[in-house]
């Protein structure tokens, strides 16, 4: 019965996503929502495309491991990415009114920092949704009691996000993800409280996690304590900024003001609400040690199902399942698009010129349905851990794509050569560091971040002075979408 009930939430949330598909008429509506985001909608997709399956299983397995100690790159470290982009980065990305990221680069620097970029981004993805389709296939394996296999849950669930973000785009991901936070706030909200009375109160729980040191925050004054954890602080808090899936939720706002304020208040919202699953986890260790005690050393994801299919009534059990599909296709929704639309925009656009915006809008699906297949074998065939694959995905930007949109943004001495050393440095340095060194008391992509930011220091200071294309992000207002491969007759800016 509860798997049953679990099919027809899916196949409302399929129906909602092929409604929304209707207001798609073109490749601005499929990618940016045609602009028309109101603050609550933008919101929340900021906030539940960060909630992800990592958040609910994954945070909550660490927590119980490490405690806070070990959450510094998720929740927080995410939040404070969140928060920054909203803070500082939203308002001149806005102002440009670009498709994507790459367009940035190729505006700012050229086409081969536009297509090392964008191929850096996308791979950065692989993790991520990664993550998303092992989470839908842990939950159908549970509800189904093993008669679905992991592996055909995750088909199953990849099939399921893709049927409804494919047709309709942003739109779809938009309106979906609007009913599926209230879903996701009301629905944990309720459990935790359950949860909660179950495990002695709300104040014992806390005493209790605190007197056992789960609540401790900063690591000893030691370096190979202080090193790894400003490592996975700065992965998330700065590698994630360089990201499609942020931009495009900037970039689909009604105007700057909802742009800034919805991504930064998400942001909030989302270190604020971690804590939740943070909370129901330490609940199942004083509900249930034995079961808390086993699951740790076979598989801590499975902690919170498992606590709610054993000590929780049947309607406590439809609302946190119907809560954790809702945190899972919110999230992989959202990733799905973003990797698909860069590689269409910024690789393939820039290949063939000549495409049509309805030629360009069915390419851009295709690569939807080809990047879900990819993220789909790659969770089957991995091993890794929801929250590790989502906390590695994030490698690869810091060391090679931060730098070179910051300084774009921020520094008008930036140029081409300082973008090619910056590059070319920070991502020769992360790989050859992970390659040598991979367990040293610095993490490698560290090493890579600092490397790029040399790279476009010296490569900056050294070459010839080049001003932008086009005037300062802080001085554009709407550049035509013709600029941006959206030149087609008929459709206008």
């Amino acid at each position: 019965m509860l798997l049953w009930l679990v099919v027809a939430y899916l196949l409302v949330s399929i129906g909602i996503g092929l409604l929304a598909a209707a207001k798609v008429h073109n490749t601005r509506d499929y990618i940016t929502a045609g602009r028309h985001l109101p603050m609550a909608v933008v919101l929340a997709m900021v906030f539940a495309t960060w909630f992800g399956a990592e958040t609910v299983l994954g945070i909550s397995a660490t927590f119980l491991e490490e405690g806070l100690l070990g959450l510094i790159s998720d929740p927080f470290g995410a939040g404070i990415c969140l928060m920054l982009f909203g803070l500082f980065f939203a308002r001149p990305l806005y102002r440009m009114n670009m498709l994507t990221l790459g367009d940035f680069f190729r505006k700012r620097y050229n086409r081969g920092t536009e297509l090392t970029l964008s191929l850096c981004i996308v791979i950065s993805y692989l993790g991520w949704v990664a993550a998303q389709v092992t989470a839908l296939g842990l939950v159908f394996n549970v509800l189904s009691q093993g008669n679905i296999s992991s592996n055909e849950g995750m088909i199953i669930g990849a099939a399921v996000v893709l049927l409804y973000t494919l047709f309709g785009g942003m739109w779809s991901v938009a309106v979906t993800t609007f009913v599926q936070m209230i879903v996701i706030v009301l629905g944990l909200a309720y459990v935790a409280w359950i949860a909660g009375d179950m495990a002695g109160g709300f104040s014992a729980v806390i005493g209790r996690a605190a007197a056992e040191g789960k609540l401790d925050f900063f690591p000893a004054l030691e370096a190979r304590e202080i090193l790894p954890w400003i490592a996975a602080f700065f992965t998330m808090a700065l590698g994630s900024i360089p990201q499609q899936d942020v931009f495009q939720r900037v970039n689909s706002s009604r105007n700057e003001r909802v742009a800034v304020w919805g991504t930064t208040l998400g942001g909030a919202i989302y270190i604020l609400f971690a804590a939740v699953p943070m909370f129901l986890a330490y609940t199942a260790q004083i509900i249930d040690p034995e079961m808390v005690k086993q699951l740790m050393e076979k598989d801590s994801q499975m902690i919170l199902p498992t606590l709610i299919m054993n000590h929780m009534s049947f309607a406590t059990q439809v609302i946190f399942f119907g809560a954790l599909l809702s945190v899972i296709m919110s999230t992989a929704s959202g990733t799905l698009l973003a990797p698909s639309v860069t590689f269409s925009e910024n690789v393939l656009k820039g290949s063939m010129p000549w495409m049509s915006d309805r030629q360009f809008l069915w390419c851009s699906r295709i690569m939807v349905v080809v990047f879900t297949i990819l993220v789909t074998l790659y969770a089957v065939s991995t091993h890794s851990s929801i929250h590790k694959m989502v906390e590695n995905a994030y490698r690869i930007t810091l060391a090679g794509a931060f730098v070179p949109l910051t300084a774009g943004l921020f520094w008008k001495c930036a140029n081409n050569l300082g973008a090619t050393l910056s590059i070319g440095l920070g991502l020769g340095v992360w790989v050859l560091c992970e390659l040598l060194v991979p367990e040293g008391d610095i993490e490698p992509q560290l090493y890579g971040l600092v490397a790029s930011a040399v790279g476009m220091l010296g490569g900056s200071l050294l070459g010839a002075k080049q001003l932008p294309k086009q005037s300062t992000p802080f001085e554009t207002k709407n550049e035509p979408l013709g600029t941006l491969g959206m030149s087609e007759p008929g459709i206008k800016a």
